[in-house]
């Protein structure tokens, strides 16, 4: 088998904008239970290259999501790639915690996995099939403090919006958070742009336009063009829609510019149940 250096099957972070752009969790437990189903489409310099589904369930306790992603059209007669996410994990006062966080990414010639396991957003734990070892002398070292208080990338796919602020506005922005995939340790900063109005199957109304920066912090090549390129690019944006009930935001739409051009995730359809 391949290291995940020399695979073609990407880390969940670095394939889904969804966890590279999201950015999240200092806020409130959430009131009620809600239920959540959005599928989205996925395109590249305008042309779909995927599609992915998320599905998931918050109450004033705990939250579940799970995330499944494939490559269609011509990408999918390049490379037949699938991937599934899944995390769990409690919602406090102040913040969301992970405890488990897993992956699997397929395509024709291999599959790769990955579990975590995590106390209270503390990683405890991390198995990889097959074996991948993180030292090497080109990477800088992920040292034990850089994986405390940290958030899994399907964990930032929900986020708390800070008590008393709007779920629409600068509080569904303007946080910095910290994620670990299980490989590189990273923030994301979202900062405040606008509201829109957009309407998509099973919701109309309006997202918070946020605009996102990428900060590597460790795990990753520091001299490597594609850590480069996301260190400096400035052009990437996430739009948050409001969770009904549970003053929580979830990504509707997310954009960024790629090495090979900008890549877009919107969703073509989002609901909520209580």
């Amino acid at each position: 088998m391949m290291s995940p250096a020399n695979s073609c099957l990407p880390r969940p972070a670095a394939l889904a904008g969804l966890g590279l752009v999201a950015a999240l969790f200092a806020g409130p437990g959430a009131a009620r239970a809600e239920n959540l189903h959005v599928n989205y489409r996925v395109s590249l310099i305008g042309l779909p290259i995927g599609a992915a589904v998320a599905d998931g369930a918050v109450d004033s306790g705990h939250y579940k999501v799970g995330l499944n992603v494939k490559l269609t059209g011509l990408a999918a007669l390049v490379t037949n790639l699938k991937m599934a996410l899944a995390s769990a994990g409690s919602v406090g006062q102040n913040a969301i915690a992970p405890s488990a966080y897993a992956t699997t990414a397929a395509n024709s010639h291999e599959t790769r996995t990955l579990r975590m396991a995590l106390d209270a957003g503390t990683v405890e734990q991390v198995q990889y099939s097959p074996q991948w070892d993180p030292s090497s002398p080109d990477r800088v070292p992920v040292t034990e403090a850089h994986k405390r208080g940290i958030l899994d990338p399907l964990s930032a796919f929900i986020m708390p919006v800070p008590a008393g602020a709007d779920p629409v506005g600068p509080g569904a922005c303007n946080r910095r958070v910290p994620v670990y995939d299980g490989y590189t340790r990273f923030d994301v900063t979202l900062s405040y742009v606008g509201v829109k109005e957009i309407k998509t199957n099973g919701y109309s109304g309006p997202v918070t336009i946020c605009a996102a920066r990428y900060i590597p912090i460790s795990g990753h090549r520091p001299d490597a063009k594609s850590t480069k390129f996301m260190a400096e690019n400035e052009d990437m944006q996430v739009w948050l829609a409001p969770i009904p009930n549970v003053h929580m935001v979830m990504p509707y739409h997310v954009s960024l510019m790629t090495m090979a051009g900008t890549a877009v995730i919107e969703a073509s359809e989002m609901r909520f149940t209580p």
